[in-house]
């Protein structure tokens, strides 16, 4: 009898380019941001800006040939579970994909013509900003949407191989969310109630949604771990390149890249989530959302509350919790500089009252992400 070599099951290529794809885009955020509080304004044909506009060519090149294979080609595998826009035939995250990488490339021109007119970006929110946000979740939903039809359609080992891929895509995406956030979530905004609401905005339903859709028991975990991995990666890697500003005021000199902070602590909450779903599966979706949101919640403030004091103190300024870092345009008699909270609560009372809202939004979060997770169960185009 001839000897039977055992092969890993295979993920198609225009999947991987995908997952390169968010990637990409995700690295050039968070390095343009660091670019900006290191250097300053530079040339449009920064790194940064090459590799989050790469995001959209890698989208455009991997939904491109699943559009034109679909549409034109032979096989009848793809047409079978495809949707047609426009007479041309798909795969639903095809499409949506193709329209993201459309999107991040016509914000590019946006961006430049507006950095022009209007000079360095004071602010991560602007309006080209959020033409290119809305193209690179644009991507991002295709992205999942690809990933979760072809495995909700795969069986044994290669969807075991697709459901790692989709984890890592959603640690992506969960920290893309968090990227967006990073000017309300500063150590300073820890001990207010607004930094919990942030928090948990648009960031648990998306777990808990990725979660149920992928089946897997520790999947808020997992990608929680991944959000984590990025962000110690880039404390600790960004120092290393040399940086110097080219624009003023200089109130710090800076002689390398400035990074953003340690990562916040979700994989904790993410954790406690994880065992609540697992220990729920048979309950109504409403309350599952009150225990899930509220296990967040809690779980959360009570490991984010003391690190925060913790890295107020001597003992992280250094290169492993990162708050000796700031940019060179960083006041240094601000309350940032001096390691001193945000009164961003008037009173106590303003305290709980915004503490109560973030925890009927953690609740909301969740039970918008059950049912999510529950209707992605059913995505096969």
């Amino acid at each position: 009898m001839p000897a039977t070599v055992a092969r890993r099951p295979a993920v198609p290529w225009y999947l991987w380019c995908s997952a390169l794809a968010v990637t990409s885009a995700y690295i050039g955020g968070y390095w343009d941001i660091s670019w900006h509080r290191s250097i300053g304004r530079d040339s449009f044909w920064t790194a940064p800006h090459l590799a989050i506009y790469a995001c959209g060519i890698l989208a455009g090149i991997s939904s491109a040939y699943l559009i034109f294979a679909t549409t034109f080609g032979r096989a009848g595998a793809l047409r079978d579970v495809s949707v047609r826009v426009l007479g041309f035939s798909g795969p639903v995250g095809a499409f949506a994909a193709a329209w993201g990488g459309l999107a991040m490339l016509v914000s590019a021109p946006f961006d430049d013509w507006w950095h022009n007119a209007y000079g360095l970006d004071v602010r991560i929110i602007s309006p080209p900003h959020m033409v290119l946000a809305a193209g690179f979740f644009g991507i991002e939903f295709g992205t999942v949407m690809l990933l979760l039809a072809f495995m909700n359609r795969a069986g044994g080992e290669t969807r075991r191989a697709l459901q790692w891929v989709f984890l890592y895509v959603g640690g992506m995406a969960v920290s893309e969310s968090l990227l967006l956030k990073l000017e309300y979530i500063t150590r300073g905004d820890m001990h207010s109630s607004l930094f919990y609401i942030v928090t948990a905005l648009g960031t648990l339903g998306l777990l808990i949604a990725l979660a149920v859709a992928s089946r897997h028991p520790w999947a808020c975990t997992i990608m929680a771990a991944v959000y984590t991995a990025f962000g110690l990666a880039f404390l600790w890697v960004l120092p290393l390149m040399p940086a110097e500003p080219k624009l003023g005021p200089v109130y710090r000199q800076v002689t390398h890249f400035i990074p953003w902070e340690f990562p916040l602590l979700v994989i904790v909450p993410a954790a406690v989530v994880d065992v609540m779903l697992q220990r729920t599966g048979g309950w109504r979706p409403l309350v599952r959302a009150l225990v899930s949101g509220a296990a967040f919640l809690a779980t959360f403030v009570a490991v984010q509350w003391p690190f925060a004091n913790f890295l107020m103190t001597p003992l992280a300024r250094n290169w492993l919790f990162g708050a000796a870092y700031f940019d060179f345009s960083t006041p240094p008699r601000s309350l940032y500089a001096r390691y001193l909270f945000y009164p961003r609560d008037a009173s106590s009372a303003q305290f709980w009252r915004g503490m109560l809202v973030a925890g009927a939004l953690s609740c909301a979060m969740a039970w918008v992400g059950l049912h999510a997770g529950r209707a992605m169960l059913r995505a096969k185009r």
